[in-house]
Parts: structure tokens; C-alpha cells; sequence
């Protein structure tokens, strides 16, 4: 016996992360590109926290998408709701509300998947009026820095998320003079195979930095897009194993 089929209101929804939206910022430009089909567990997000800061993060989850979604979309609720708590006061240790912000995240994540569940992740704030980026970086692939110097790594800070639940990560910060600009990418980008015929092996960061360096642009999505462009030329027609993730902040005055 067959059974009825389910109409669009009884068929079971698949629920995912609010998308973002980023927010505009004065004196700065903000965006992030996903390439392909999300098929892990790569995740963004980014939210105005007061009149002059502006809070964003890369996240990726290790697993597949379809064990992922309850992490991220608790990861989000953290983000969204303890960081607008902790980021909107004017007079705050920056420092200090980084890293009880990832804190928080971590033992959410904990808390969902009841036990161990890796979650590299960079969180940061920038401070319009300052031109000043406090982060953390919780075991992520390093952000890239690029000013008059050159390209600066932004380094691990501490262990990735939802491992331990006592584990702080340190909360840094780094001043942007106008047209400095951070790149980030997800391991996906970095770890990403070449075609097999021309390019061999895996993207790596120091082609990523390579790319960053060459490429001149005037908007944080023209440089998100020509990252992963240079990515999908690597891997040629192989399929992403990987979800592959690129996010920019660029300050432009």
C-alpha cells in the first residue's frame, strides 16, 4: 500500500543559519563569497553591534552539512545574541568580550552535540572610528593582513571551538590604515586539489597570499570573487569535496 504524498506544508523543512546580511560601515567595505554547493560545514555571519562596531566571523564546522546544521545555526544565535550583549556598551575591553563571546560559542557547541565536535572559527571586531580589528582566531586558517608592508598572517590564537570547555582563546588587535585590507579564507580554499594536469597538489596558503598580493581591487566582493576564481581554476573540473569560503574586509577611508 502506497503511501499519500506529503504536500508542501506536511513535507519536513530543512532549516538553516538566518542568511546574513552584512552591514554597511563607515570608512569600510565588508562581503564574503561561497563557491559551488555547501556540502560542509562553512559558516559566516556578521552584525552591527553598536554606532561604531561592526562584529564578524568565519566558522567551519568539521563534518558534512547535513550533521552541522543544529551547530551552526546555535553558533549563530550565540554570535548574534551574546555579541550584540557584550560589543554594545562604548567603554568595554574589546579584548576581554572576544574572547567571552567565543567562550560562549564554544560550550553552546558542546552543549548541542553533547560532547566533542571541532569548530575552528576567527571572530573579530572592527571599529570604524578607530580603523582597529580585535580578533580571535580559535584554530582557523590565519587571516591575511595586506598594508604598505607587505601581507601579515593573523595567526592561531587558541584551540578550535567545541573541543574543551573551560579553553580561552586570546583576543588580539590590529590597526587598518586606509586602504589596508584582511582576507579570509576557509580550509576548503587552502586544502583545495589541483586538476592533475597543469597545477598539482594543494592551493596552500602561500598561493592564496600570492593572489592577495597581485590583485587590485576596489571592493571587498571583487576580492572575495577573484580569490575562489583562482581557486577554481586549480581545481579545474574536480568536484569540491569541501565547502570553499572567502571573506574580505577592505578599509577604504
Amino acid at each position: 500500500m502506497f503511501s499519500p504524498l506529503l504536500s508542501k506544508t506536511d513535507a519536513p523543512q530543512i532549516v538553516e543559519p538566518v542568511p546574513t546580511v552584512f552591514p554597511t560601515i563607515a570608512g569600510a567595505d565588508i562581503a564574503a563569497v561561497f563557491l559551488g554547493k555547501r556540502v560542509a560545514g562553512d559558516f559566516y555571519d556578521s552584525i552591527r553591534v553598536n554606532s561604531e562596531r561592526v562584529l564578524f566571523g568565519l566558522l567551519d564546522v568539521a563534518g558534512r552539512r547535513e550533521e552541522t546544521r543544529a551547530l551552526l545555526i546555535s553558533a549563530q544565535e550565540v554570535f548574534r545574541e551574546v555579541g550584540a550583549q557584550l560589543f554594545a556598551p562604548t567603554d568595554i575591553n574589546e579584548s576581554d568580550a572576544m574572547t567571552e563571546l567565543c567562550l560562549r560559542i564554544n560550550r553552546r557547541l558542546i552543549e548541542v552535540c553533547c560532547g566533542v565536535h571541532s569548530c575552528p572559527a576567527f571572530v573579530a571586531c572592527y571599529h570604524e572610528r578607530f580603523g582597529t580589528l580585535c580578533y580571535s582566531n580559535a584554530g582557523h586558517t590565519p587571516a591575511l593582513l595586506r598594508d604598505q608592508q607587505g601581507i601579515t598572517e593573523l595567526g592561531s590564537t587558541g584551540l578550535p571551538l567545541g573541543l574543551f570547555s573551560h579553553a580561552t582563546s586570546d583576543a588580539p588587535t590590529v590597526g587598518m590604515a586606509p586602504a589596508d585590507s584582511v582576507l579570509l579564507v576557509s580550509r576548503g580554499v587552502i586544502d583545495c586539489e589541483g586538476n592533475g594536469k597543469k597545477d598539482f597538489g594543494a592551493f596552500g596558503l602561500e598561493r592564496v597570499k600570492e593572489v592577495f598580493q597581485t590583485t587590485s581591487t576596489k571592493t571587498a566582493l571583487e576580492l572575495c570573487s577573484s580569490t575562489l576564481q583562482a581557486v577554481s581554476v586549480h581545481a579545474g573540473n574536480r568536484l569540491a569535496s569541501d565547502d570553499r569560503t572567502a571573506l574580505a574586509l577592505l578599509r577604504t577611508g
